[in-house]
């Protein structure tokens, strides 16, 4: 029960703020996939941008979706088996008849989240559905990517049982943000993956050990500052965590693409120019187009077409929810609108843009690197 309640009471403040890796490390991680690529997937190649553009989509639903959020992390020290074993039950319905549903929903179910995601894109590719298939391979990378950083799978996950308190956010996004530009890493061969269940669940246990190795580094850190925004406590921490920290995105990247190709290949290897019929899908009365460049560092441009008149709303928010601005805000005609930004309106880091009409939302990710 007092773990329910920190996260019902906790969760509206802290959605935005504990996301695995920021804004700008889920980009990197789902852009550098494409690394990994081997040759039958040359196809694929297309679809760089886009994973990175929309690495931090699943982020953004939890501000409306409330089923999102567990999806997110494991509490995975919470299950006595995995103290005992060093294993969970890897089956959703097993875990829930071991534990009941409010344990399991309560302490997060990331792996099987990862599952359905995985499952999900695989669907897209039978029914050859390229569109959403790149969504979800976006959102399977975004899970991915939470199960690599250790915050993500332990009861741990901000210090509060270590004197620790905020290291998830200092770890994730105040360091990586500093030192994006040193995660450098090239593709590795990729297999076929015979269990899907077992990969993911494989991948968890073997970086949990890493959440100690975060608090040690908080804790060397903190010895050399206790001014947790000093120059000296980034660069403390990064020092200390840096092979490691290369190695979780590494891995993600990988893994990723390993998942993206075991799908594509267990639905049959479909080809994106073959020729097919296709339902017709109702055209969106709006569009909103990916700012361009992004990320950046000194201005981008917003750009969205209205194809019938209606009343829009146009934001950008942080990632906390909070309205940076509001670029337009009436009732406009058929057109095409262009809006000029300037870096200097931003700090670093990630940001959607929310383009809203009565009956349609659609939502694009910005990210500001100085």
């Amino acid at each position: 029960m007092k773990k329910q309640l920190i996260r019902i009471t906790g969760i509206i403040i802290l959605s935005f703020v504990l996301i695995s890796w920021g804004g700008t490390g889920h980009y990197k991680i789902n852009y550098a996939t494409s690394l990994s690529f081997n040759q039958e997937m040359s196809q694929f190649y297309s679809w760089t941008n886009t994973l990175a553009s929309h690495a931090s989509d699943a982020d953004s639903r939890k501000s409306w979706d409330s089923s999102e959020s567990p999806k997110h992390y494991i509490d995975i020290d919470n299950y006595s088996e995995f103290i005992s074993s060093g294993i969970i039950p890897q089956t959703l319905s097993g875990a829930i008849a071991a534990h009941g549903s409010s344990f399991v929903y309560d302490n997060g179910i990331l792996p099987w989240a990862t599952i359905t995601a995985f499952d999900s894109l695989k669907s897209c590719f039978q029914r050859k559905d390229w569109n959403k298939a790149v969504l979800f391979a976006s959102d399977l990378g975004h899970y991915v990517a939470d199960g690599h950083m250790p915050l993500h799978i332990t009861r741990n996950y901000n210090g509060y049982d270590t004197d620790n308190d905020g290291i998830h956010s200092r770890f994730e996004s105040t360091m990586i943000n500093s030192y994006i530009s040193q995660i450098t890493y090239s593709g590795d061969n990729i297999s076929l993956i015979n269990n899907v269940n077992q990969y993911i669940f494989d991948y968890i246990y073997a970086n949990y050990p890493y959440v100690d190795s975060v608090i040690a580094a908080d804790n060397y850190a903190k010895s050399i500052s206790s001014d947790y925004s000093s120059t000296e406590y980034k660069t403390a921490l990064w020092n200390k965590s840096k092979l490691y920290s290369i190695k979780l995105f590494k891995d993600a990247s990988h893994a990723l693409a390993e998942l993206i190709y075991t799908a594509w290949i267990a639905a049959g290897s479909p080809s994106m120019t073959a020729t097919r019929i296709e339902t017709p899908i109702a055209e969106s009365a709006i569009t909103l187009e990916q700012n361009y460049p992004n990320p950046f560092s000194e201005s981008t441009t917003i750009q969205f077409a209205v194809k019938e008149n209606s009343p829009v709303l146009l934001q950008i928010k942080d990632i906390q929810g909070r309205t940076i601005s509001t670029l337009i805000n009436d009732y406009t005609t058929t057109g095409t609108y262009k809006f000029d930004i300037s870096a200097d309106l931003f700090l670093n880091g990630i940001y959607y843009i929310m383009l809203d009409t009565e009956l349609e939302h659609q939502v694009k990710t910005m990210i500001v690197l100085k």
